[in-house]
This record gives C-alpha cells, sequence and structure tokens, in this order.
C-alpha cells in the first residue's frame, strides 16, 4: 500500500515538473513567439513588454487631451487642457518632480524658459481654501533639473487634497475626477497627493487602492527628487457629481462609475427589488438644517410601513461599512446636505428623498435631484413652506429673509446668503403634508412594476 502511494506522488510529481518545463519557455518569451516558431532571447522580450506598455500608457495618456492640445502633445510630449472649471497638464515624456516645492520638470527641445502653475484640484468655479499649486518647468539641455533620488516605473498623478470635510465636495471634486483621468490605467499609476490630509486618505483607501496599485505619497514626508516615466498634473472634472461619457478622455459615464463603485466596496443589492422589505435610511443632521421633529418624524415613518435606519455625520467615516448598509435599503432621506452624496451606494430604482429648506431648491436640484436620476434613482423632493423654517423665529415672519429669499444674496452677497439658509436653519416638518412623501416613496418601492 505505501508502495502505491509512494508511486502515486512521484508521478504527480511528474506531471507537475513536465507542466512547469512547457509552461517556462511562454513565460519567457511570450505565446505568439512560442507557438509561431520565433526565436527570441529573454533581452528582446523584455523589450517588447516594454514597448507595449509604453504604447499603452501613451495611448491613454493623449485620451487626456483634445484638439489643438493633443496636437501639441503629439508634437512636444506636453499639453495642458485649461477650462473653466478646471486644468491639467499631461507630459507623455519622463518628469522629475521635486517634492521640496512641488516643481515638476519636463524635458523640452524648446530653448526659450516656458513655465506654467497649475491649480491640481478640479474646480475653480468659487475660492478654495488649503490648495497649494504646482509649478511645472520646461528644461533643454542646456539647463538639467537636479538628478533623481528616486525611480518610479509608473505615470505620475499629481493632485490636492486639501479642500476637504464635506463628502459632498470630496466626491465631485476629488474622487469622480480621479476615476475619471486614471481608471483606463488600470491601476498603474501613482499618485503624489499635495496638501496631503490622512483622514481623506484613509477614508477613501478603498477607492485609491482600486485606482492605484501604489501607496500614495506624501510629498512633505519624502523630500527629493522622484522620477516618473510620464506625469498628469490635474484631474479632469466633468462637473457636479457628474461623469459625461462624450468628454475626454471618453468613454466613462454613470453606469461606468456606478459599476466601479458597486465593485470596489463589494455592494451586492443591484436592483431595488431585491429588497424583501421597505426599509429607509434618514441622514440625521445635529448642527445646521437639524429636522427638529426627528423623533415624530421617524414614528410617522414607521407607521407608513418603513423600517427606519437612522445614521448620523459621525458614522460615515468607514465608507466600507456605511456603504453596506446603505446598499440594504430602497430609501434615502435627507435635509439637503453633503450626506444625501452616499445615494450612490443604493440599488437601482431606490428612491432619493431630499427636504428642501427656504432658498435652497435650486441647489438641491443642481446637486441632488439630477444625479439621483442618472443614477437610475427615483426622486422625490419636499419643499418646505415657510412655517416650517426656524429663521421665522429668529428674523420674524415678516422679514424679507422669508418673505424674499432672494434678496439676502442680492444685497448682502452670496456668503451672507448662505451663511444664513445654509448655516442658521433648521426645520419642522409639517408630518400632516410630509406624509403624502413618504407614502409616495413606499409606493414606488412596493408595488410591483409591469
Amino acid at each position: 500500500m505505501k508502495m502505491e502511494i509512494k508511486g502515486k506522488k512521484k508521478l504527480v510529481c511528474g506531471v507537475i515538473l513536465f507542466i512547469l518545463l512547457i509552461l517556462l519557455p511562454l513565460m519567457y518569451v511570450g505565446v505568439d513567439d512560442f507557438f509561431l516558431g520565433n526565436k527570441i532571447s529573454l533581452d528582446l522580450w523584455m523589450q517588447k513588454k516594454t514597448m507595449k506598455e509604453k504604447e499603452f500608457i501613451k495611448f491613454h495618456l493623449a485620451r487626456l487631451v483634445q484638439g489643438e492640445d493633443r496636437r501639441k502633445l503629439d508634437d512636444t510630449g506636453f499639453a495642458c487642457h485649461r477650462s473653466y472649471q478646471s486644468n491639467h497638464c499631461v507630459s507623455t515624456k519622463p518628469v522629475r518632480i521635486d517634492t521640496r516645492n512641488m516643481t515638476v520638470y519636463v524635458p523640452s527641445d524648446d530653448l526659450r524658459h516656458n513655465e506654467t502653475t497649475v491649480w491640481p484640484y478640479p474646480w475653480n468655479g468659487y475660492y478654495v481654501g488649503g490648495v497649494s499649486t504646482v509649478r511645472i518647468v520646461q528644461y533643454t539641455s542646456t539647463t538639467p533639473p537636479p538628478p533623481c533620488n528616486f525611480h518610479h516605473h509608473v505615470p505620475v498623478v499629481v493632485f490636492s487634497s486639501g479642500h476637504i470635510g464635506n463628502t459632498y465636495h470630496e466626491m465631485s471634486e476629488i474622487i469622480i475626477p480621479l476615476f475619471l483621468t486614471v481608471r483606463q490605467f488600470q491601476s498603474r499609476v501613482m499618485f503624489v497627493v499635495e496638501d496631503y490630509i490622512p483622514s481623506f486618505i484613509s477614508k477613501y483607501n478603498t477607492i485609491l487602492t482600486h485606482l492605484s496599485a501604489h501607496e500614495p505619497m506624501n510629498p512633505a514626508t519624502v523630500p527629493a527628487i522622484h522620477c516618473f516615466p510620464a506625469s498628469i498634473v490635474g484631474l479632469k472634472y466633468h462637473g457636479i457629481l457628474a461623469l459625461n461619457s462624450s468628454n475626454i478622455p471618453g468613454g466613462y459615464g454613470m453606469p461606468e462609475f456606478r459599476h466601479f463603485i458597486f465593485d470596489t466596496f463589494g455592494l451586492k443589492t443591484t436592483k431595488v427589488s431585491e429588497i424583501t422589505r421597505p426599509r429607509l435610511l434618514l441622514l440625521s443632521r445635529k448642527f445646521t438644517r437639524r429636522i427638529l421633529n426627528e423623533d415624530e418624524t421617524i414614528a410617522m415613518i414607521k407607521d407608513v410601513g418603513f423600517q427606519v435606519i437612522v445614521v448620523n455625520r459621525f458614522d460615515n467615516h468607514d465608507l466600507k461599512k456605511l456603504s453596506h448598509v446603505i446598499n440594504t435599503c430602497n430609501v434615502l432621506l435627507g435635509v439637503h446636505g453633503a450626506g444625501l452624496t452616499y445615494d450612490m451606494f443604493l440599488p437601482a430604482g431606490a428612491v432619493v428623498v431630499q427636504v428642501e429648506p427656504l432658498d435652497l431648491e435650486h441647489y438641491a436640484k443642481v446637486i441632488f435631484a439630477d444625479n439621483a436620476r442618472s443614477m437610475g434613482m427615483e426622486y422625490l423632493h419636499y419643499k418646505i413652506e415657510e412655517e416650517e423654517s426656524s429663521l421665522v423665529k429668529v428674523f420674524g415672519r415678516n422679514s424679507s429673509v422669508i418673505t424674499d429669499t432672494a434678496s439676502v444674496s442680492k444685497h448682502n452677497g452670496i456668503m451672507n446668503s448662505r451663511n444664513v439658509f445654509y448655516e442658521q436653519q433648521n426645520v419642522k416638518l409639517n408630518l400632516v403634508r410630509f406624509r403624502e412623501t413618504i407614502v409616495k416613496a413606499f409606493s414606488i418601492v412596493t408595488v410591483p412594476r409591469l
């Protein structure tokens, strides 16, 4: 019996050895060369592999610019795409980055001194604090930059995480633009994060590690000259929580982003019909735009027939855990605010219910209503009446703040208007009126569709 076992082990080992002998040539020369009978050295095979990698990188870098910028990139190896809302610069040539002062050195055949400054945050619509600029210097052979201290073998992507703390801005102005800019590279990039904030990296680590196979670099902790085969400085921005598949780089819309998010976080519920019990998640606010009668509101929602899950802003730093909770719900409810950005974790066909405080209906629509619909959600809104706003007690029922909300911005500026309607306002819902909206949401997720 022992002899038989030993004989079988020898046979298995022999088969494994035979398979390895067959596979080794394929590993070194490639399938095409092996079966076509081409003789190729290991060095030559490595050169071919390197050339294919360079072609892959160059092709996808070129997708980030268009028109005259594309022609300039083809001719010189460097170009910048600039728009009202954002700008980014691309180099297909090797670059050196001095992380001590965030200067990027790009080789050039132009004898003139060319220098540009990039704002590595994809939104220029209003003042954004906490963001540092990046200096790009095009140098010639007569003005060489400092020598390399570290060599990296994938393109670098430089962006800022300086303006954070609000999930809406983080998703709309960093994460979605980052996805648009680098998804096509299949993780073969390295992030250099200027204005590096550890809490941002920690919060979005799951997403960052699915966009790059390399750990994000904090330039302040590695002050040196870093060399890369190519570079992207700045990120491509399509609009508020927006992905336009016809805009550069092309081919990425909301369906592709949703697929990426679900795959990244391992979300299993893709359709609202897969949820057997009506479940509503309430985004509870504790400081501004609070629901003052929240307990009574929850009781009313339960009476309609929903199971209610309450999440406050301090529960949202573990995105993986939060994403799985939201993915089991078929309704997301919240007063206008950044937390509604988490509707990206809902299954298709779910309902987003947004409570609109005084003077915020425009922002509610352009930020969250259009976004929810683009993701295949049903969208309902509840516009409060004047008596439901806490501002009535603060300014008086006949104040122009209540009767003519637009006058606050017109006469005192947009920041004063924001201070009043965003920072000072809470809501006390009329539960008789609001119940109608909740009943409608309940019917959407419980009545079978034909």
